[in-house]
């Protein structure tokens, strides 16, 4: 039994004297680290998450949950650049929960961690596939597999008819990282370029509609427990930061380079998600 317990608490041991030795390619700069942060959390919220809980649960004073949601992120983002700084080595939560807690904790996250990825790389390939086939094809493709495939009794729990252009975006984002980190790091980039120049058009464009009155006679429509209702939602927004620290074996200075990206993707995120 006692063997047991040493080894759930058995922690991982790094040599100081190696630490910063990799077999990766360091080519991340701290451009791209904040930008594969940014691409991260700067996503599906933007465009769905705000509307909704602007409409339904805080009204204007939305500004006020992520405000709240965004401190709560900074102090969670400060923790994993801290370990990031210190423990450079892949993995993310689940190396550092390895090295400063012990093995049982460490084999807990790394596994909840291959759940979140797999259930977000999922979800994020629906979004696509829905967005890409009712926008550009006028679900021609859903038409097809609904028409010619059987439907699967699943009772809810996923979906009852395969996606194959969901498959296919996920296959041809494994292609692109087989090309290796600087070329997708590049392609990322430039997506990313791209999505915050149409956020920006949207701020622009729509602050010709604002009304100086909902920041006066009706800041708080729901009340302040609207605020607060809105805030644990709002944090959803900002997750994605950890990549950074995942990315940290690719990095050119990981001692200063993952803290920056990180606060700098938390702010900038706070930035867009708050104008």
């Amino acid at each position: 039994m006692n063997r047991i317990l040493k080894s759930f608490c058995r922690k991982k041991f790094i040599d100081a004297t190696t630490i910063h030795t990799t077999e990766l390619s360091r080519c991340l700069t701290k451009l791209d680290l904040t930008s594969l942060g940014v691409a991260s959390t700067l996503g599906a919220g933007v465009y769905i998450l705000i509307g909704t809980l602007a409409r339904d649960v805080a009204g204007p004073g939305i500004v006020l949950s992520f405000l709240a949601a965004a401190l709560a992120s900074l102090l969670a983002g400060l923790c994993y650049a801290e370990f990031g700084a210190r423990v450079p080595r892949v993995g993310s939560a689940y190396t550092f929960s390895y090295v400063a807690i012990g093995e049982l904790c460490a084999f807990i996250i790394g596994w909840n961690l291959i759940l979140e990825y797999i259930i977000a790389a999922s979800s994020v390939a629906r979004a696509w596939s829905s967005y890409l086939d009712s926008a550009l094809l006028n679900d021609v493709i859903r038409n097809f597999t609904m028409f010619n495939m059987r439907r699967l009794d699943t009772s809810g729990v996923i979906a009852t008819y395969p996606d194959f252009l969901a498959a296919f975006v996920t296959l041809l984002i494994v292609v692109s990282l087989c090309f290796g980190v600087k070329f997708t790091s590049l392609t990322n980039n430039v997506i990313t370029a791209l999505n915050v120049l149409v956020i920006t058009f949207i701020i622009i464009f729509g602050g010709s509609f604002a009304q100086s009155k909902n920041w006066t006679d009706d800041f708080l429509p729901y009340g302040f427990s609207g605020v607060l209702a809105a805030s644990a939602s709002a944090f959803y927004a900002f997750v994605g930061f950890d990549i950074i620290a995942a990315s940290v074996e690719e990095s050119n200075s990981p001692s200063k380079d993952v803290p920056v990206a990180t606060v700098l993707t938390i702010g900038e995120n706070f930035k867009f998600f708050d104008l």
